[in-house]
């Protein structure tokens, strides 16, 4: 039988058919489109990978697939290695065109992306990718980044197409089970519900009422959760587009001015505002593909050198470091998926500064973690907090005082690290301090119920950061090699006077996952 001629929409960080330009130029070839979502057991093999990702995207994907069919042509699932399916594919149809959505990603997917597109030349099949957010493919420069960007999110946005020709007889995998146990890494189910009409009823609580508390609690790990956008993992895995959301935010401020606060003018501008650092960030891994494996910096590669502290390294990933703030926060992350950015930084300091641990170690650990792990966004913030950019200033996290300015009350504390319940207010942020007895009378030293003491003491951690930071920056060519870093990567969103002095470096506008 003479094969069907198709064209093939291939989903990958872009679930969703609003807003969702490849899909709407696979339907106007005038072709059937086959829908295809390819569950790639190395990219779940990957150590940044993990089944709260899964889970989370495969709420995504059954909503997905319930969108297609209602179009007449429901999504395509197949498992495997993307290469040998796509050669399948070909051999099964005639397949005039390839669309997908550029896609920033790690390594892995950086070449894989690269096969296919040698795999389409070879069978002279053109593939499509196209621009879905706000990074911006091949730059000569960064200098027009932010004015690219102003112009493609402020085109409008793309309706959701109302049918799709059916390819006869498609062949799908069954979906992957939410405990597959192709998914290597298992931490636990994502909190946060996945699909687009999650993300959506979010948006609408956002600019409904959650708004008016964003700021005060943007930094607090017990109202952060309640009261952030929490659009970061639908923005992450693409049930909601950056530029849907950029213009429900601004037709907000522009249809309820004179009813809206000032308060949540402020925040719904923060919001706008923390979009555009995202594509910023995104912007670096697109531009140097490396920094998942070097610092943007050469000088610091090695900054970190020699086999890191085992024990450190558990007792940071389990929450067992002996400062409650730093623990509770580990253990609210492992829960739920998701903290605010403050706390997401300190973790990072916390284990670069103090631990001396490389970034490259510990990175791939919190983006397991996190629901809305976004490549870009996570090696260039891991590298900022910890100190190997070049082109930022330091920022070292004293956990102390974030315990007491961030959790007064030890709220979020007593409830993450319950072997602290019994413990007073005035002992609550530094346990250390209390003497044997004390700590024997609250059960801390319990075989049952132990805290553990400090792994390292804080001061003389801090200072000895700071003295390795200081040769490492004080190394002759130093300052030449960070121009160099700043005229790739860094930000061109502030007059030329302030970026002298203050180069990408406004701590509540840099962050990792930004909600």
């Amino acid at each position: 039988m003479r094969k069907q001629t198709i064209a093939i929409m291939w989903f990958k960080r872009d679930l969703r058919i609003a807003d969702n330009v490849a899909l709407n130029a696979a339907i106007a070839t005038g072709l059937p489109v086959l829908p295809l979502y390819i569950f790639e057991p190395d990219y779940w093999a990957h150590p940044t990978s993990s089944d709260r990702h899964w889970h989370f995207i495969r709420q995504c994907l059954i909503e997905l697939h319930d969108a297609l069919s209602a179009l007449g042509q429901p999504l395509i699932i197949h498992i495997g290695n993307a290469e040998a399916i796509f050669k399948s594919l070909i051999e099964t149809y005639d397949v005039t065109s390839l669309y997908a959505h550029e896609e920033t990603g790690n390594h892995l997917t950086y070449q894989r992306d690269i096969a296919i597109q040698t795999l389409c030349e070879a069978h002279h099949i053109p593939f499509h990718e196209m621009a879905g957010n706000s990074v911006k493919r091949r730059m000569a420069s960064r200098d027009g980044w932010a004015k690219a960007r102003a112009i493609r999110l402020q085109s409008p946005t793309i309706a959701p197409p109302s049918h799709m020709m059916p390819i006869r007889d498609a062949y799908s995998d069954k979906l992957p089970p939410i405990d597959t146990p192709l998914i290597l890494n298992k931490v636990g189910k994502a909190a946060q519900k996945g699909g687009r009409k999650a993300g959506l009823a979010l948006l609408d609580s956002f600019l409904s009422y959650r708004a008016r508390r964003y700021l005060p609690s943007i930094s607090s790990p017990e109202f952060g959760p309640e009261f952030s956008s929490r659009l970061s993992p639908y923005l992450a895995w693409g049930s909601l587009s950056e530029k849907e959301v950029v213009h429900r935010l601004q037709n907000h401020l522009k249809h309820h001015n004179d009813s809206l606060q000032t308060f949540e003018k402020r925040a719904i501008k923060a919001v706008l505002t923390r979009l555009s650092w995202r594509g910023h960030f995104m912007q670096k891994l697109e531009d140097q593909p490396a920094i998942e494996f070097h610092a943007m910096h050469h000088f610091c590669d090695d900054l970190r050198k020699g086999p890191p502290n085992q024990n450190y390294l558990a007792a940071w990933q389990h929450g067992r470091t002996g400062y409650p703030i730093i623990d509770a926060c580990m253990r609210c992350l492992a829960q739920t998926g998701w903290i605010p950015f403050r706390m997401r930084a300190m973790l990072v300091s916390f284990s670069s500064y103090h631990l001396w641990l490389d970034w490259r170690i510990t990175a791939p650990h919190m983006a397991r973690l996190f629901t809305d792990y976004e490549p870009g966004i996570h090696y260039s913030q891991f590298q900022m907090q910890s100190g190997v950019t070049g082109i930022n200033t330091i920022r070292i996290y004293n956990p102390i005082k974030q315990s007491y300015d961030h959790d007064a009350k030890g709220r979020f504390i007593k409830r993450y690290v319950p072997e602290l319940r019994s413990v007073p207010l005035d002992w609550l942020h530094e346990p250390h301090r209390m003497s044997d007895d004390m700590r024997q009378s609250y059960g801390l030293n319990d075989p049952d119920n132990d805290y553990p003491l400090p792994i390292i003491h804080n001061a003389p951690a801090i200072k000895s950061a700071k003295q390795k930071l200081a040769e490492a920056r004080n190394q002759s060519g130093f300052k030449t090699i960070s121009a160099q870093v700043y005229h790739k990567l860094g930000s061109r969103n502030r007059p030329p006077e302030r970026r002298k002095s203050n180069r990408d470096n406004r701590p509540d506008k840099t962050q990792l996952e930004l909600f």
